[in-house]
């Protein structure tokens, strides 16, 4: 085959599943702009007859959305934040410091990832409830300070920080705290990156644990709002697209700025370790 040809069917095809995947997002902004009912008619239009923010007042003015859009990024920001603080000291404790039972308690852990969320929900839900933390924020943030998943994503790649490194700066007198924050974190920061990334991601957009834990509708987050919303506003499309877009736009922003970091560290974490 002619290699232009070759190159145009590919660059063709590949456009082809992109528009096919962006599709509905497109459409999704697009009703958000629409009046109300405009959305509900068959065929549905594919562009708004006029482009409208009254949808998107609403939501904040009457509906309170700011409300949830600031919990849902306290919560997620906070996760993040004590999330890597845990994950990195474990997995790099796991990877590079000698202790008792290390072997076998990484392989509880990771025997454990096979175990679904849902099933450790109810007593996860006691123990939040014996600790008072039901009904705030604490609840949500406590229980998602440390994933296994976190700590063997960095455990695998710290050990590829070599040991020489290591005991170099042990002879020159540094003690371990000084080794992790000098040496080690600035040598983990692509997967820095990657890990904080998945944990934003993971925080905003989980839906089940905040629905349990938050009982007072103030403290909800943005998936949890929008899916009450919904049950009132069941045939109004598009509060419920623009609903959509607030939250699925910080997100994807994020994601599109960290893009480069985010594919460097799985790479990176591909061919080492």
């Amino acid at each position: 085959m002619n290699p232009r040809l070759a190159k145009a069917l590919v660059n063709g095809l590949l456009i082809g599943f992109a528009v096919v995947s962006l599709a509905p997002l497109l459409w999704m902004l697009s009703v958000s702009f629409m009046a109300k009912g405009e959305a509900t008619v068959f065929p549905p239009p594919l562009l708004p007859s006029t482009l409208t923010l009254a949808n998107y007042r609403e939501l904040f003015e009457r509906n309170g959305l700011g409300r949830y859009l600031f919990n849902s990024a306290l919560i997620a920001s906070a996760v993040t934040l004590l999330s890597l603080a845990f994950n990195l000291a474990a997995g790099y404790a796991f990877a590079k410091l000698k202790f008792r039972g290390r072997e076998n308690l990484f392989k509880t852990l990771l025997g454990a990832l096979v175990i679904p969320g849902q099933v450790a929900m109810i007593p996860l839900f006691l123990l939040m409830k014996s600790l008072g933390l039901v009904n705030n924020y604490g609840g949500v943030i406590v229980p998602a300070m440390a994933g296994i998943f976190g700590i063997f994503l960095v455990r695998q790649y710290a050990r590829s920080i070599p040991d020489e490194l290591l005991e170099a700066a042990r002879i020159d007198g540094a003690g371990e705290g000084r080794i992790f924050v000098r040496i080690v974190l600035p040598l983990l920061k692509p997967i820095v990156v990657t890990l904080a990334i998945f944990t934003f991601l993971a925080s905003w957009n989980d839906f089940m644990w905040p629905l349990i834990v938050l009982a007072d509708q103030s403290n909800y987050t943005l998936p949890v709002a929008l899916a009450s919303l919904s049950r009132e506003h069941v045939m109004d499309n598009e509060l419920m697209m623009a609903g959509s877009v607030v939250t699925i736009a910080p997100v994807l922003l994020l994601f599109l700025v960290m893009q480069r970091y985010y594919i460097e560290g799985l790479l990176l974490g591909s061919v080492k370790g």
